[in-house]
């Protein structure tokens, strides 16, 4: 199988298995256990800490793991004051999206121009107040579109809100820093990263009191009670590790998506998504006009090459893209949409066969 469907998840790197493997089997004692088994679990967690603080650049203190970066999300959009306001961008994760409209229906959406990105000097314009909550993703999980954080922190910085930011997508992929991009609350995932699924984190700056929803025994620094996924933490820390290590990779992936987006704009009725803007290293969402999306992944399927039609989160199939649709995409249009991204493992090649396997399909219809 050619696998491009790296954005919904990536398979565990080998030494991320082999790191959780021991906390499988030979060292199950609980973290909060006193005795010596315990304490050896104890200690793979504070490493795990420590691997994934030095990732985004924080002290291991400030990090809170999580079951995943919905959980994440829903710790961090809990952190609002109900007497406050909250902003969310048009296009965000549905774990962001759905989580205001259940708990803060009267929230307030930030619109993004044809790009997908939040305008900056429109975004200074609003009326923010002290702790009002708002969230922005770093890098959009359909189109790749990279937000920039750093200026949108800064602009409201003097105002005493709450920014929040799902950088799950983010992760890995470019460079990022906690406290360069100003942000009160980051959300993180393991297995975007070759690390294992349910395991996540929630950063939170230093000084800011999180408050727990899972309440219990008080683990995670009495921010979120509940016996820690071990192995699943030890895998996410190994997966920061190497992560940390391999961020010149994505050069290679890049010249990969470029040379992917150079063969998809010589077939005739493709439209490339925010193709000029600053985008992931390794998303590419496009459409063909008149060409239904589903059919298309389906066909792709067939072949033995899995794509995603968008996000892999959205529940049911042939539903439009909520994020093209803030882009002011025509739904025609928006209902093609595929999206390929990319990973370490991907090669020239893949691209060659994924590019002939479409025009094929293409002929066909």
């Amino acid at each position: 199988m050619i696998y491009l469907d790296h954005n919904a998840t990536t398979p565990v790197d080998e030494r991320v298995l082999e790191a959780m493997l021991p906390f499988l089997s030979t060292f199950f004692g609980n973290p909060s256990g006193l005795y010596r088994l315990g304490r050896i679990v104890r200690s793979a967690i504070d490493q795990a800490r420590q691997q994934l603080a030095d990732l985004v650049s924080v002290s291991p203190e400030q990090i809170i793991f999580t079951s995943g970066g919905t959980e994440a999300n829903h710790l961090a959009l809990s952190q609002a004051e109900m007497s406050a306001q909250l902003w969310i961008s048009a296009i965000e994760h549905p774990s962001v999206l759905e989580t205001a409209k259940r708990y803060y229906p009267q929230f307030s959406e930030l619109l993004v121009d044809v790009s997908g990105k939040v305008e900056i000097d429109q975004f200074a314009e609003l009326n923010f107040k002290e702790n009002d909550f708002i969230s922005v993703m770093s890098a959009n999980n359909e189109t790749g579109v990279v937000q920039d954080i750093a200026s949108l922190t800064a602009s409201v910085k003097q105002q005493g809100v709450i920014f929040h930011t799902d950088a799950v997508q983010a992760l890995g992929k470019i460079p990022l820093s906690f406290n360069d991009l100003g942000v009160q609350l980051m959300s993180l995932s393991s297995h975007k990263i070759y690390g294992p699924k349910g395991s996540g984190a929630l950063v939170f700056e230093k000084g800011f009191n999180v408050q727990p929803v899972l309440v219990g025994g008080g683990q995670e620094f009495d921010c979120r009670s509940g016996t820690e996924n071990v192995a699943g933490i030890v895998g996410f820390g190994k997966a920061a590790e190497l992560a940390k290590q391999a961020i010149e990779e994505f050069q290679t992936i890049l010249t990969l998506r470029d040379c992917l987006e150079q063969q998809l704009a010589l077939i005739p009725g493709v439209v490339i998504f925010a193709r000029d803007e600053n985008r992931l290293p390794n998303t590419v969402q496009f459409a063909i006009l008149g060409v239904d999306g589903e059919m298309l992944l389906m066909q792709l399927d067939r072949n033995n090459i899995a794509v995603s039609s968008g996000s892999a989160c959205a529940s049911g199939g042939g539903e439009v893209s909520s994020v093209l649709l803030a882009m002011g995409v025509d739904p025609q249009l928006a209902k093609g949409a595929i999206r390929v991204s990319l990973g370490r493992q991907n090669t020239e090649s893949d691209i060659e066969a994924f590019i002939a396997v479409l025009k094929e399909i293409i002929s066909q219809i």
